[in-house]
């Protein structure tokens, strides 16, 4: 009997080590648009997140971490494909960050529903996940999508625009931005057009909007659909003629390639280089030393994401294998964050309660930079929340 006891006890010894190694190694599967026109909204989100890796020791929460990359290429499907590929086999992972644009994190919902793992975008919002449809193990560190809109929405309301033109990209995400500038301007909106993804000629709606001789005109177009854009707007000779208000359309990831173009151009956004918050000094530095150019908002949401998770992977004391307690302290972590946007937590729906500031492109001797206008919205939490049942 005690001969049997020790190896029950020896058994028992074996299986808790094993579980204890298991859960040393925190492994986090990282998915966003690595190629295409958009290539480097997704390049920036991951370098960021490294980097946010990197200054806690590429270690979160003191356990051995390693990151699987994977590009969505903007394809629903793909990212779909994805999400199953990290949630199963030998792939299996402890969280999804990234999750690439609206559309996409919104076909790869079913599996990470299914499985349960805890998800966090580091670039989407959707409406529909802020509402109703909100969920405990899903989080968006970067914005609810009208978020950036509404501050230019109210920025456009403050600066008196009687008559204001909108254009978007026909998805989720386009439909989100131009509600959110609706919420918050009051005066007449000419027009709102919404163009096809990925779309590379303006120049047909660039005439359209010039015929309708708006007071301004608001648009979202990221990565290379705002480069093709702003340059054709600027070509046209429209950018002297009438403001263009935007949101991620002249950011970190676009300015190196429109310069000249995007001056005058006014943006709003959760984040820029010009920001005066403790830590961004530094971030700024430490990125454009290691990849040899200015970070965007979205390198400083992946950068925020990995020390989010340092924190939350600390709270459960390594152990992610409880997903529902491990979402639990990814969502505790949010009001302990010292993020390099200022402000930051997450709502009930977990989507984020932050600044929204109004940026200017503007000429610094040869260079273009950024300065800080204003903060149309302060610690803002969006208009879904109250939809959303979770508490």
């Amino acid at each position: 009997m005690r001969f049997n006891s020790f190896f029950r006890l020896i058994s028992v010894s074996v299986a808790t080590l094993a579980v204890a190694a298991a859960q040393a190694e925190v492994k986090v599967g990282f998915s966003a648009p690595l190629s295409g026109p958009v290539a480097a909204v997704g390049q920036d989100q991951y370098d960021g997140f490294m980097l946010g890796l990197e200054s806690v020791g590429n270690k979160l929460g003191g356990q051995s971490t390693i990151v699987l990359r994977e590009d969505d290429q903007l394809k629903p499907e793909l990212g779909n494909q994805i999400a199953r590929k990290f949630t199963s086999g030998r792939d299996k992972v402890d969280v999804m960050v990234g999750l690439g644009f609206s559309n996409v994190l919104m076909a790869s919902l079913p599996r990470i529903v299914e499985s349960g793992i805890v998800a966090i975008a580091t670039n989407a919002g959707p409406s529909p996940l802020a509402g109703s449809g909100c969920l405990s193990n899903v989080f968006s560190m970067s914005w609810q999508n009208d978020g950036t809109a509404e501050a230019m929405g109210k920025f456009a309301q403050d600066s008196g625009y009687k008559r204001v033109y909108l254009m978007a990209p026909n998805y989720q995400a386009g439909k989100d931005y131009i509600a959110g500038f609706k919420r918050y301007y009051k005066g007449q909106v000419v027009d709102e057009v919404y163009t096809q993804v990925n779309q590379p000629d303006y120049s047909a709606e660039i005439a359209q909007l010039q015929a309708a001789g708006p007071d301004a005109v608001f648009v979202f177009y990221p990565g290379g659909m705002g480069v093709n854009f702003v340059k054709q707007f600027s070509q046209a000779g429209l950018m002297k003629k009438m403001p263009l208000l935007s949101a991620f359309t002249v950011d970190g990831t676009t300015l190196s390639s429109l310069r000249e173009a995007a001056v005058g151009a006014i943006s709003g956004a959760m984040w820029d280089v010009a920001l005066k918050t403790p830590g961004n000094a530094e971030f700024v530095a430490s990125f454009s030393k290691k990849y040899g150019r200015v970070p965007s908002h979205y390198a400083a949401v992946g950068y925020d994401t990995a020390r989010l998770l340092d924190i939350a992977v600390r709270k459960v004391k390594g152990n992610t294998a409880d997903q529902a307690a491990f979402a639990v302290a990814v969502k505790a972590a949010g009001s302990e964050l010292k993020s390099v946007r200022g402000p930051f937590r997450f709502n009930t729906n977990n989507m984020p309660v932050q600044n929204y500031y109004a940026f200017q492109a503007v000429k610094d001797g040869n260079n273009v930079t950024v300065k800080q206008l204003g903060t149309p919205l302060q610690e803002h939490q969006d208009a879904y929340v109250s939809q959303c049942k979770l508490r």
